[in-house]
């Protein structure tokens, strides 16, 4: 039986493929479009968005918004790094399977197209309830 592939060796290819998705997702809806064949639509996408609160894990001492595609073996999520006014400042990629993982940090388009999707949860309440949710 042949080898699977390291977190590392995986996390770009991953990373275009999730973006691919998310991408066509957003334009539809920005477009006024219900239903992305193959995808469905953008309020049905991805398992969930909630706050991870600081020391959550033990090597995590930073909170952060996550938008979690998947879960499992593998697991594909976006984290949004805030400042204490909910503006973001940074956007990783998480690609994880069983005990290995691999990030990457978006720039460019990518963490733009991020960024808008977060604005849009924030705009619409999510982020302000799901911190206090989990902070209370």
């Amino acid at each position: 039986m042949a080898k699977q592939e390291t977190c590392e060796q995986r996390v770009e290819s991953q990373l275009e493929s999730g973006l691919d998705d998310i991408r066509r997702l957003w334009e539809a809806y920005k477009e006024g479009e219900e239903d992305v064949e193959d995808l469905g639509n953008i309020y049905e996408y991805g398992l969930c968005f909630d706050y991870v609160a600081p020391d959550t894990f033990g090597d995590q001492s930073e909170g952060y918004f996550r938008y979690q595609i998947s879960y499992g073996g593998p697991s594909s999520e976006y984290r949004f790094y805030v400042n204490p006014d909910f503006s973001s400042y940074k956007v990783e990629y998480w690609f994880l399977d069983w005990h290995d993982g691999a990030n990457r940090t978006l720039s460019g388009t990518d963490k733009e197209l991020l960024m808008e999707i977060y604005d849009w949860f924030k705009e619409c309440g999510t982020v302000e309830n799901e911190y206090e949710k989990a902070t209370s």
